[in-house]
């Protein structure tokens, strides 16, 4: 359906477009008016080892220089305090009625606590914020007492940042706001199509005899913008182009952190779709069901998680979080449907993984790029209505080699979304069709994907070509094998030569790792038991999607931890299950498939999900935008590539007419020139 087509049933309908349009720019100018600014207070408060404690070497007597790791247990047993209900109350009976939060300070590896109160009146915001931060030194106190701590070994609370003058937050204002105007237009849209809809299923069922009309000549010309047929391809490109070359910490205010360019633009996908599905224009491909009953499965359990969050004295960064996770969903599902049900043909299928590659490879570039100059390109983008909806990543560095990350947020996810895309061009360049264009056009990206994944200096990324090379590899022929082993072990030796230190400083983050040495494993370790309190008390369902984030409590760096916190056992189920159906999918169109070519397909979508599933171990992976989005982009395009070839594998092949002996005895003719 073309943009002029849905604008034609937006006029026809203006019957709901207009009142219902008009009525959500009423309620949100209403709500502008009368929600009241919000204002927010904070502080800052260290805990400090005792007196005794900093006595002994090699403190030499300083307190803060012992205030470290092994407070950090002490740091959050005090918050939970502090965010308990009992805790709740007396603050209430010292005047503390608005809403305040506790947890460690953004980014900090210290016990450093941030304290933070939100009102609509600016004085008693600040006192209150007073009082929370005396409060807390109160209760860190009669904790130790309770326990008979000697005096001597008590430790102790210093304010850092006292409370700060409390500052406007309207951001919450923009967000009621644009939820209500949203919903509304989205509303009457979505009625207006239906309308339009049954309107067409009974002039189907129906008809009424046609008058002839006088044949009209079209007018030569071009055929204007809102005239052009769209389809699932051109839209999920636009929506590739924002998401690899727009940062995703750039967003619209109003949304927050998913309203990126690329999750909106993914979003009115989803409305053109049911547009047109909804208008009879379009119906979902056949034999691609399967990844969608998956989302509906991990839908289930967002909303689960959502309603568990709901029932529980949640705060308010928490109750914005689940609110971001059913748009994240949303946005999930969106190219999902687009990729598995939209797409009719098969040629723009394979349109659709050719751009993804290619993109993939110049952000690649890009990546090759910041690593040479120790810096980020993403970082001087700057786009006028967009807002940092997160704080900005540092360059980081690993041994003396800088990490890339491209327009990515981190170099985690930089090197899993090359690593699930490595598979696919390595198919492309091997793919027959292909073999027309020059050698360096087919295999430029594989050199770009691959190479980068070694300068993010990260196990994930190795570990993600490790899974690639075992699951392709074996499948080849004998010639294509050794050959492909040859350019791998010739590939470490170049990368020893041309950038010296490298393949040293990789093969020691594992070697550190496998003797239990290194303090990023030990931190994760840390992690590991200091989430399970929070999994023990919401197992089935969670605490709420999208609520477990790390200003509030902290980074988890496994996405299957981060799910049983958020969604519980049931949202662990779900995503298990998009990973396994990725994988299955990729098998049976290995399976099913007639052609080399297309077993390669199988074989590369079946390596890609491994690997999602293998490194979402390593690093909370869905909670990264680029790489969830190629994530269910590919997971859709599996289950539909899975749908054409069952469509194929079900039509019988043509048989060749056979000749009889006497046809092969007849002479045949032959063309003279």
């Amino acid at each position: 359906m073309s943009l002029g087509e849905i604008w034609a049933i937006l006029r026809r309908r203006w019957y709901f477009m207009v009142p219902f349009t008009v009525l959500s720019l009423i309620s949100g100018g209403y709500l502008w008016v009368t929600v009241p600014v919000a204002y927010q207070s904070q502080s800052s408060v260290a805990l400090l080892d005792s007196s005794a404690v900093a006595r002994l070497a090699p403190t030499f007597g300083n307190p803060i220089s012992n205030a470290g790791g092994s407070l950090i247990v002490t740091a959050d047993v005090l918050i939970r305090t502090l965010e308990s209900a009992d805790a709740a109350k007396e603050l209430r009976s010292r005047g503390v009625v608005d809403p305040y939060t506790a947890g460690f300070a953004p980014g900090s590896e210290s016990p450093l606590l941030l304290l933070s109160v939100t009102g609509t009146d600016r004085a008693q915001v600040l006192k209150e914020t007073d009082t929370l931060t005396e409060f807390a030194g109160e209760q860190l106190t009669a904790l130790q007492e309770a326990a008979k701590v000697p005096s001597a070994y008590l430790v102790q609370t210093a304010p850092v940042v006292l409370p700060q003058t409390p500052v406007a937050k309207s951001k919450s204002r923009y967000q009621d706001v644009a939820a209500v105007v949203i919903g509304g237009v989205v509303s009457a849209f979505l009625l207006s199509i239906l309308m339009e809809g049954v309107a067409v299923v009974r002039r189907r069922r129906h008809p009424e005899p046609r008058v002839k009309q006088p044949s009209r000549t079209p007018k030569p010309g071009r055929v204007g913008p809102l005239a052009r047929r769209v389809d699932a391809t051109a839209i999920l490109t636009v929506y590739l182009v924002l998401a690899f070359f727009i940062p995703s910490n750039l967003a619209l205010p109003a949304l927050g952190g998913v309203g990126t360019p690329a999750n909106v633009f993914a979003l009115l996908g989803l409305l053109w779709y049911l547009a047109t599905w909804l208008g009879g224009r379009i119906l979902p491909a056949p034999g691609t069901r399967t990844p969608r009953v998956t989302m509906c499965l991990l839908g289930f359990a967002v909303l689960a998680a959502y309603i568990a969050d709901a029932l529980r004295e949640s705060s308010k960064q928490e109750i914005l979080g689940a609110d971001r996770g059913l748009i994240g969903f949303l946005v999930w599902l969106s190219l999902v449907v687009l990729t598995s049900a939209a797409v009719q043909e098969r040629p723009r299928l394979d349109v659709l993984m050719r751009r993804v590659v290619i993109l993939g490879a110049v952000v690649a570039a890009i990546g090759f790029y910041d690593f040479f100059a120790a810096t980020n390109i993403a970082d001087s983008i700057h786009i006028p209505g967009l807002q940092t909806s997160v704080a900005q990543v540092d360059v980081m560095d690993r041994g003396s080699f800088t990490r890339p990350r491209s327009t990515t947020a981190q170099p985690l996810e930089f090197g899993g979304m090359l690593a699930i895309l490595l598979p696919f061009a390595i198919q492309q360049a091997f793919d027959p069709v292909r073999r027309r264009l020059k050698v360096w056009r087919r295999w430029l990206p594989v050199l770009l994907i691959g190479g980068s994944l070694p300068l993010t200096v990260s196990r994930t990324s190795i570990i993600g070509m490790l899974i690639v090379a075992l699951v392709m590899v074996p499948r080849w022929k004998p010639a294509r094998r050794w050959a492909a082993i040859g350019v791998m072990t010739a590939s470490v030796a170049v990368f020893k030569v041309l950038i010296p230190g490298l393949i040293g400083t990789i093969t020691g983050l594992f070697a550190s790792f496998l003797s239990n040495s290194d303090s990023s494993t030990q931190a994760r370790t840390v992690k590991y038991s200091a989430i399970v309190p929070y999994l023990e008390e919401h197992p089935l369902f969670g605490r709420g999607f999208g609520t477990f984030t790390p200003d509030l409590y902290f980074f988890t760096d496994n996405q299957y931890m981060l799910t049983l916190a958020e969604m519980g056992g049931l949202g662990l189920i779900a995503l298990l299950g998009l990973f396994v159906i990725g994988i299955h999918q990729g098998g049976a169109v290995r399976r099913l498939a007639r052609t080399d070519a297309d077993r390669e397909l199988g074989q590369a979508f079946f390596a890609s999900a491994l690997v999602a599933l293998v490194i979402s171990a390593t690093f909370d992976s869905l909670s990264f935008p680029m790489f969830a989005g190629i994530f269910f982009l590919t997971l859709g395009a599996g289950g539909s590539y899975l749908g054409f070839i069952r469509r194929e594998a079900a039509t019988p092949p043509v048989p060749e007419p056979r000749r009889t002996t006497e046809e092969a005895q007849l002479p045949q003719l032959v063309e003279s020139r």
